[in-house]
């Protein structure tokens, strides 16, 4: 039974100055191959808030036809970017009107968030 597509939205931690991204990478690693175990496809839309991030977002959103968007913690915990948390939610309403909205609690999850809508 096909669960349908998954597009996991997030920070790339690779383009956020002033930390080590390896364990995040590692994390994101390990997350999506759960998407695998569950036999769920699964695209990754990693972005820099400030470096024309919207369009990027637009541009994985439109791409193919999701069943489930999962926004990552990063975006949603970092009080900073609440006006651009705002912004992705109100993108996948737009532009994925008929996907679920999820949220994950670490990268290691994101298979878990997008099942509680896929099911």
């Amino acid at each position: 039974m096909a669960l349908g597509r998954v597009l996991v939205v997030g920070l790339d931690p690779v383009r956020i100055p002033g930390w080590d991204p390896e364990p995040v990478v590692a994390a994101i690693t390990r997350g999506q191959a759960r998407f695998d175990d569950h036999g769920i496809e699964a695209d990754l839309c990693l972005v820099a808030p400030d470096e024309n991030a919207e369009a990027a977002i637009v541009e994985a959103l439109t791409r193919k036809d999701y069943a489930c968007v999962v926004v990552g913690g990063g975006i949603r915990k970092h009080e900073p970017l609440v006006e651009f948390f705002e912004k992705v939610v109100n993108l996948v309403r737009q532009h994925a009107p008929g996907a679920a909205i999820a949220f994950n609690s670490s990268p290691e999850d994101t298979a878990d968030a997008a099942l509680r809508w896929l099911r």
